[in-house]
């Protein structure tokens, strides 16, 4: 995966789980660690669409890394017997 963009605690889709962060003047403030909000190292920060990554990196912001696999990649087929042969219609299944 490319690097990413790193979560803020400005982003309209962070939450805190303990419901203690608060926005003060420029920065965003953890009333229950009596410190600014660092997302990378909080165990209690949240997204709300789910993206959150490891480190505070946000998900939205990492474009994926797709392979095709080949045919020499593939597992070869697999051998089936009994009622499932009936259901499937088919003796192999890839």
């Amino acid at each position: 995966m490319s690097e990413g963009k790193h979560c803020f605690p400005r982003c309209e889709f962070f939450k805190c789980a303990k419901k203690t962060a608060v926005n003060r003047e420029n920065h965003t403030w953890c009333t229950w660690a009596d410190e600014e909000c660092n997302i990378s190292n909080c165990s209690y920060a949240i997204c709300v669409k789910r993206r959150l990554l490891p480190n505070g990196v946000c998900g939205e912001t990492v474009k994926r890394k797709t392979t095709e696999k080949g045919p020499e990649e593939m597992s070869p087929p697999v051998k089936l017997r009994g009622k499932i042969v009936k259901k499937l219609g088919e003796d192999e299944f890839f």
